[in-house]
């Protein structure tokens, strides 16, 4: 599959960066540290939509993590999660197990940044991030996603454009 980089695409993948960077910002609270309710997660199901919003998504993580307590670490290993995250939504063919990969992606690798630096436990760090992300994911955005996902000029707007 390959990405189209029109001016229309990028404007794409640009305002789902700003709109994920900000809005991280804004819920901070919920957002980082050991138990997260990154609601703004939600949007990496774009990538399921379009493997094109990967980038957008890892620089809007990118731009999130800037403000994160955790400082460079949580730039280095949540938005290495974030990538391989939306990379495996995008090439996954079924919206449930999507919703999964960042369940697993950011349960291991921030479970492991938070065991690494903060000193806790790995499984409960693993855990605490894992269940997040999943009641965010799938829980709250499958749902939302599928519903919006049935009216098709939604779906057709979201989609990157093919130029040749």
């Amino acid at each position: 599959m390959k990405i189209f980089f029109t001016i229309q695409n990028l404007a794409k993948s640009a305002m789902v960066a700003a709109i994920y960077g900000v809005l991280t910002w804004l819920i901070a609270p919920f957002a980082f540290g050991p138990i997260q309710f990154r609601i703004t997660e939600i949007l990496v199901l774009l990538a399921f939509v379009d493997f094109g919003y990967v980038p957008g998504l890892v620089v809007g993580c990118f731009i999130a993590n800037l403000f994160s307590p955790m400082g460079i670490y949580d730039v280095i290993f949540g938005t290495s999660a974030t990538f391989i995250a939306v990379f495996l939504v995008g090439k996954t063919k079924n919206l449930i197990i999507a919703s999964l990969w960042p369940t697993i992606a950011n349960g291991l690798i921030v479970g492991f940044e938070l065991y690494y630096v903060l000193k806790f436990p790995f499984i409960l760090s693993a855990g605490e991030v894992a269940l997040g992300e999943f009641v965010v994911v799938t829980v709250i955005g499958v749902p939302i996603f599928m519903t919006l996902s049935k009216n098709k000029r939604l779906i057709e707007f979201l989609k990157f454009k093919q130029r040749f």
